[in-house]
């Protein structure tokens, strides 16, 4: 879309206030009769909804904060998550679509605390798994809980926290996936129910991590993710019988996963490379004890961009989320049956939203790879605009930026500028080597990954005087390192949930998040001066360009002191600095009318700043 069109600041905003009202749909899951569970937030909060086999679009909660869920195992049933106001103390909820008065506007919990945390785990016909901290707020401990009466049994309370948790077909094992100590990394453990023995299966002590675990039918072994053992993450499987694992599916410079149905018979497997996703499945058979993959039969998605699909528990079903740059989230499905069809399968699209034709207007996003001073490359998506630019960083740091729709994108590329999207040193999907190239006393290096960017912004024709830097969480904290160890490359900063200084971040942040975050940045007894080295906050004099701060009050990750901090030091020194603060979120704005208030103003911000 030409940025011509856009001549005044109130019709620049009224346009991204468009973008930001175009709703987004994610698939949850899938039944066996091929109806959706779709997370959408077409009434402003991602509420939950049903897209029924007549395409019939049926809201089924409509509680005061963002909801998610899934279903039971063969039944339409749905365990409903959902927190208060973005404070992540998420309680579970058991909601019947066939019985209910819908939406649903309150629902009795499971589980009647909401002082504390719970997490749902795992999900069969008789019992679901959930984590909670409820025992000393810091650690996880595992819990079963009957579907039938309610009774509970404590599978797990030897500290850490979960990610992940699966129970074999044949409900002789559990196996649990923890966090380690290693940054980046998570170990497995398996539990052998009749026994009430645990036993680690893999090494906490060396980097690796592992994805969900998805059993066999026979519940002879598992297949898992995991990236101990390749750079890329690959597919390995694990056998019970002689606790050996052996590799099943790697692939040169992709990341590859998959999910089996509840039988263990049917696969769909992802491959990730560059931000953008390839889909397939495939029939899985067991031949002399190690599982075959059959003939994969191709997915058809709508064009380049990221898909992430679900199986049906009986694996009749695929439904998968597509989005991409000038796509914005929706869900689509097809019919599996006994037998897979006919190479490629094609999708039928089920949800539509209203606006979209806004976002296929855009110009169009490139992938690029920019060099380094020390001869590495960073991957980054590129939307060309005029000589200004906006560098937008992500959160994490494990994390990635993927080929994917993006409302504060799409208004920083209708505001003109040339966007760019990095995957910095520490973004995951390019490897275990490149994740673990800002580990903490490599954390600046980082920081210099966008010195880098701005010397090829302006060997691209950018106006070296009117680049800014925008990011959220992780991202927020890279504006602020950027701006005050490099003040000299920036026009201006919009920090979204950052933090300003890694020492009172880690001081504050939630009990249960101070051990995980730990392990990536560095511990405040062991590493206190590598966190103050890499703070912004002690070299906030530095920071003189025009600076707007976006905090949630609630926010348990990243308080909203970090905010209050550095603003009042900005503004200390005579520095232009905003700040707006939303009484009713936590880690990011998850409501849209204050993503209607937040992102026009920021869009506005820059478009002043960088001229």
């Amino acid at each position: 879309m030409a940025p011509e069109t856009q001549t005044t600041s109130e019709e620049l905003i009224d346009t991204v206030k468009k973008l930001l009202n175009i709703p987004v749909s994610t698939v949850l899951d899938v039944a066996d009769d091929g109806t959706l569970l779709i997370n959408t937030n077409i009434d402003g909060t991602s509420q939950l909804w049903e897209v029924r086999n007549d395409d019939q679009r049926v809201q089924l909660t409509d509680l005061s904060s963002a909801a998610t869920g899934s279903y039971l195992p063969g039944t339409r049933q749905v365990v409903v998550s959902s927190d208060t106001d973005g404070n992540e103390r998420h309680q579970l909820y058991l909601l019947d679509p066939l019985s209910a008065e819908l939406p649903v506007r309150s629902l009795p919990p499971l589980v009647d605390d909401p002082a504390h945390i719970y997490h749902l785990m795992s999900l069969d016909a008789e019992a679901l798994i959930y984590s909670t901290n409820r025992r000393n707020e810091v650690d996880f401990d595992l819990i079963r809980r009957s579907h039938r009466d309610g009774t509970e049994t404590v599978l797990w309370d030897g500290g850490g926290s979960f990610a992940e948790v699966s129970a074999s077909p044949d409900g002789k094992y559990l196996v649990s996936n923890a966090m380690s100590l290693q940054p980046a990394s998570n170990t497995l453990r398996l539990l052998d129910l009749e026994a009430g023995s645990w036993r680690r299966i893999t090494d906490e002590n060396a980097p690796g991590h592992y994805g969900a675990v998805h059993w066999l039918a026979d519940s002879s072994g598992f297949l898992t993710s995991q990236d101990a053992s390749t750079d890329f993450a690959s597919i390995s499987y694990y056998r019970v019988v002689d606790q050996s694992w052996h590799l099943f599916l790697a692939e040169e410079g992709v990341n590859v996963s998959l999910s089996l149905n509840d039988s263990g018979k049917r696969a769909l497997i992802q491959r990730l490379r560059d931000g953008q996703t390839t889909l397939s499945v495939g029939d899985l058979t067991v031949s002399n004890g190690f599982p075959e993959l059959g003939t994969e039969t191709a997915v058809k998605l709508p064009t380049e961009g990221y898909g992430r699909g679900v199986l049906s528990a009986d694996g009749s079903q695929l439904a998968v989320t597509f989005s991409a740059p000038t796509f914005p989230d929706e869900a689509f499905s097809a019919p599996l049956g006994v037998e897979l069809a006919a190479s490629p399968l094609g999708l039928q699209q089920r949800t539509f939203a209203e606006g979209r034709a806004l976002a296929a207007g855009l110009s169009v996003t490139e992938v690029v790879r920019i060099p380094t001073r020390d001869g590495e490359q960073i991957p980054a998506f590129v939307t060309r605009g005029d000589n200004s630019a906006v560098i937008n960083i992500h959160g994490g740091p494990e994390s990635a930026s993927l080929y994917q729709w993006s409302p504060r994108n799409a208004a920083l590329i209708l505001s003109g500028h040339t966007v760019v999207v990095p995957n910095v040193r520490g973004s995951s999907g390019y490897g275990r080597r490149w994740m673990s190239l800002d580990d903490v006393e490599l954390r600046l290096d980082s920081v210099q990954d966008l010195v880098d960017i701005h010397r090829w912004l302006v060997e691209s024709g950018v106006d070296g005087g009117r680049v800014a830097l925008y990011g959220g969480s992780y991202g927020g904290y890279m504006v602020l390192a950027g701006m005050t160890f490099y003040p000299e490359y920036w026009a201006a900063g919009v920090d979204i949930v950052g933090m300003s200084s890694l020492v009172t971040f880690m001081e504050n942040t939630s009990p249960y998040r101070r051990a995980y975050r730990e392990r990536e940045y560095g511990s405040l007894e062991h590493h206190r001066q590598v966190l103050e080295d890499a703070s912004p906050l002690p070299r906030i004099e530095n920071l003189a360009k025009p600076l707007m701060v976006i905090h949630g009050a609630n926010d348990p990750r990243v308080p909203l002191s970090e905010a209050e901090q550095v603003a009042a030091a900005v503004r200390a020194n005579g520095s232009e600095c905003e700040m707006l603060i939303y009484q009713d979120e936590g880690h990011g704005l998850s409501r849209r009318k204050n993503q209607l208030d937040a992102y026009p103003r920021a869009a506005a911000f820059l478009r002043r700043t960088l001229g």
